[in-house]
């Protein structure tokens, strides 16, 4: 048997050694991680949620008459006063229907004074006859007079009598007219009124969708208006936060258009709906104040604060691992990660709280390459 010599096979060893140790080196070696010391801190406890801004109130503001639109007076982006004079219908045929009801007025009123004239005629006579009557009585009585006289008393009384009731009849219906008359004048006035087209309430005009010229009808916008007193974010929440919110509670909201920056807010009010598929629920946060440009529907992210501590064991969120479905922690130890499982409480943007699991002054740490994965007992090496 041919024997091989040590020479020959020494290249062979060489790079078989190289390998090992790469492959020794490439297993073996620390992974580069992120460390963080775990230290007492303010933590706040936060819920967020994405939604919309978008007004409380709004309302389209659309004619209560068909008519000519002559004159529209504001714009969008206008701020309007409430009672303000927004635009104007053509009032011509209206204002002839107003002049034709008080003329109607003014005839049912002298109407109502010829009539109460009449009344006063007929209870004289009325009077008179009765006087007459009674003087006829006491001569029949005495015999003085004859029986035809009487009757011809009577019969005069009567006469009399149902003058007065007509005349009081038609002082009646003289008074119906006058009234009817001031129904019919006051309606016409209000119609006249419609003409003009007023801002309900203090608000700011979002949209015109109306140009003067055109013959508008009711129903039909003019323009939209917002009330600015209440503009919250319609925030879409995960109904697993629904237990820690309630109404009051302090805000900061985020618009995308400012992501910098954050402004003040509260919870206005809890939806009582959640959505079957998304398991989210509407919860309105009121913002206190707003961009300098903002924008009806503009997107936002609102953070709730739900509790808040200002000595307590925090991790930055970013730490966390999970195993199980159970949170933890990977703790250095003797330059090795060991899994730590760990109670968390309040939850926060930044900070997160641990109740269990955990003490001051402990370093964990993360894989600085977001694709590697730690093992419990791994090598792990700082900055």
């Amino acid at each position: 048997m041919k024997r091989i010599s040590f020479r020959k096979l020494l290249p062979w060893l060489a790079t078989l050694a190289v390998l090992s140790a790469v492959v020794y080196f490439i297993k073996f070696r620390p992974l580069p991680v992120e460390m963080h010391t775990v230290a007492l801190g303010e933590v706040r406890g936060e819920v967020m949620g994405t939604g919309v801004l978008q007004p409380h109130v709004q309302t389209t503001i659309s004619p209560r008459i068909q008519e000519r639109l002559v004159e529209v007076l504001v714009d969008q982006g206008d701020t309007v006063r409430s009672g303000q004079l927004l635009a104007r219908l053509d009032d011509g045929e209206l204002q002839r229907q107003v002049d034709v009801a008080q003329a109607a007025l003014a005839s049912a009123r002298a109407t109502e004074e010829r009539v109460r004239v009449d009344e006063v005629r007929a209870a004289a006579v009325e009077r008179q006859a009765r006087e007459s009557h009674e003087r006829t009585t006491k001569l029949a009585g005495a015999k003085i007079t004859s029986a035809s006289d009487f009757d011809k008393s009577i019969e005069q009384l009567r006469i009399a009598e149902s003058g007065r009731e007509l005349a009081l009849a038609a002082t009646t219906e003289a008074q119906q007219q006058v009234i009817t008359a001031e129904k019919t004048l006051a309606h016409q006035r209000e119609r006249l009124g419609f003409a003009q087209i007023l801002s309900p309430y203090d608000g700011l005009i979002i949209r015109r969708d109306r140009d003067t010229g055109g013959v508008v009808v009711p129903g039909s916008s003019l323009m939209q208006l917002i009330s600015t007193k209440e503009i919250w974010i319609s925030a879409w929440v995960d109904e697993t936060a629904s237990a820690g919110l309630a109404v009051g509670q302090p805000a900061r909201v985020v618009f995308r258009s400012e992501p910098g920056k954050q402004y003040p807010g509260e919870v206005a009010r809890l939806g009582r709906e959640t959505d079957r598929e998304t398991r989210e629920f509407l919860v309105d946060v009121g913002v206190h104040e707003l961009p300098p440009n903002w924008t009806v529907g503009q997107r936002a992210e609102a953070f709730i604060e739900t509790g808040k501590k200002s000595s307590a064991l925090t991790v930055p969120p970013r730490f966390l691992a999970w195993r199980g479905g159970k949170p933890g922690v990977f703790a250095v130890e003797n330059g090795r990660a060991r899994w730590r499982g760990a109670k968390l409480g309040l939850r926060g943007r930044e900070e997160v709280e641990v109740l269990e699991g955990l003490s001051a002054g402990t370093v964990v740490c993360r894989p600085r390459d977001k694709k590697s994965l730690l093992a419990d007992g791994q090598r792990v090496a700082g900055p």
